[in-house]
């Protein structure tokens, strides 16, 4: 208890601190987007950027972890995919739903978690599971969505659209320079790296109460079944198939192995929904599966940080 306390209450204080203030009318409709600008095009960045120009890449190929992250979501990603129900829809609404599924709020919730859970070595394997979230499986969401948009299908135009999308995405361009100063061995100047830290410093806050707005204006309508599996794909099914390929598949450290499983375990993130507005698609059915799942997380979560430091990585 002692843990959740001291990790995951804070969490899900400051989104709740962001859905108080939607409802109490302290920060209207408009400071959403323009603090979820900030965090996406400003802070967080600064943060991830900043992360990776600090780490060893010799020391940190584990590709294991990468294995194990990248096979929950392929699996969770597959299950919703390849429902039944959804089997004579469009290939369009059906990547939505796998993305829906499978897409972890890592960078607006993971990171500050892992931070409060393990500490600042978490960052690394934290930062990476917003790679591969955002760059790899939003870019294969894209991919399959830009190819059944078009009548006649080409590979080259599709893979250029989808390029394009993930060079103009900040959370993939920051990380991906910072590890490409990495390998130079220079070290960021003093004024440079202290600007980054003040401005990473309020991706955390900024980001989470900005998760509490987006929920406050989130339709708040019975969940249908749909909306449950695909709840239930993303704070049991995934978590659990991490868990298995972390711990019995593939080798890694076990702070990199229990960082995989939490990210995993995380609720739905934005993504979906922003995707789903971009190609004109119904979104309610997206927000109301990440305003269940962010609920849900509060137990789910929860009772694995109990878990977690219950059982701490060596």
């Amino acid at each position: 208890m002692n843990a959740v306390i001291t990790a995951a209450l804070p969490v899900f204080a400051l989104i709740l601190t962001g859905w108080l203030a939607a409802r109490w009318r302290i920060l209207g409709s408009g400071a959403t987007d323009a603090l979820n600008r900030y965090v996406v095009y400003l802070s967080l960045p600064a943060l991830l950027f900043r992360a990776m120009t600090q780490v060893d890449l010799a020391h940190m190929a584990h590709w294991g972890f990468v294995g194990a992250f990248a096979g929950g979501i392929a699996v969770t990603f597959a299950a919703a995919f390849m429902d039944r129900r959804g089997a004579a829809r469009a290939l369009t609404d059906r990547s939505i739903e796998g993305l829906a599924a499978s897409y972890a709020n890592a960078g607006y919730m993971g990171i500050p978690l892992c931070l409060a859970l393990f500490g600042a070595d978490s960052l690394a394997p934290a930062t990476f599971t917003t790679l591969l979230t955002a760059s790899v499986l939003f870019g294969f969401a894209i991919a399959l969505i830009e190819y059944d948009r078009q009548q006649t299908p080409h590979l080259g135009p599709t893979l250029l659209r989808v390029g394009r999308a993930l060079m103009r995405n900040p959370l993939l361009a920051a990380p991906v320079l910072g590890m490409i100063w990495s390998t130079t061995g220079l070290a960021l100047p003093s004024g440079l790296d202290r600007y980054l830290d003040l401005l990473g410093a309020s991706a955390s806050p900024c980001a989470l109460v900005t998760i509490g707005l987006f929920l406050a204006q989130t339709e708040t309508s019975a969940a249908g079944r749909g909306v449950l599996k695909l709840v239930a794909g993303k704070l049991l099914l995934q978590p659990l198939a991490t868990a298995l390929l972390a711990f019995q598949v593939f080798s890694m450290p076990p702070l990199w192995a229990w960082t995989a499983v939490l990210m995993s375990a995380l609720p739905i993130g934005t993504g979906p929904f922003m995707l789903a507005q971009m190609y004109g698609r119904d979104a309610r059915a997206t927000s109301r599966a990440i305003l269940v799942s962010t609920v849900g997380s509060i137990l789910t979560v929860s009772l694995l940080v109990a878990w977690i430091s219950a059982h701490p990585p060596a």
